[in-house]
């Protein structure tokens, strides 16, 4: 049996979220130790000084603002597949995968060398838009 659905979007309009500045402590080993460092880094900056700026100048609501970004900021992992595309996913994924198998500190070398080379390859029509005559 599926999970239900999320109720209509109209029942979650109002809901409120506290910003909190996040500075626990937490154990070396705890998995999440980099994303919990990184939400600290930012827990001594007032990301509604820079909303509440932006809606003045371009005159959007700061709540909808808000909502923007939370909202971009979480689909931003399926956006990024959308861009590069199951195939290319995958094809950027096995490189670390052999990697990761192999355990070696020369597997994983090799596998940031040809991760290298394949966002270099990825990046060639940004950093040289020549490289494709006009049509």
């Amino acid at each position: 049996m599926s999970p239900a659905p999320d109720p209509p979007h109209e029942e979650h309009d109002q809901d409120t979220v506290t910003l909190e500045a996040f500075t626990e402590p937490w154990a070396d080993d705890d998995p999440d130790a980099n994303f919990k460092a990184d939400v600290a880094l930012y827990a001594q900056v007032d990301p509604m000084a820079t909303v509440r700026t932006l809606s003045a100048n371009v005159g959007v609501p700061a709540g909808a603002l808000v909502r923007y970004v939370l909202a971009k900021y979480a689909t931003g992992g399926s956006g990024g597949l959308l861009e590069l595309g199951p195939t290319m996913v995958h094809r950027l994924w096995e490189p670390i995968e052999r990697a990761e198998r192999a355990g070696s500190t020369e597997a994983r070398l090799d596998a940031y060398a040809q991760l290298r080379q394949m966002i270099q390859w990825l990046r060639l029509p940004l950093e040289d838009p020549t490289i494709y005559p006009d049509r």
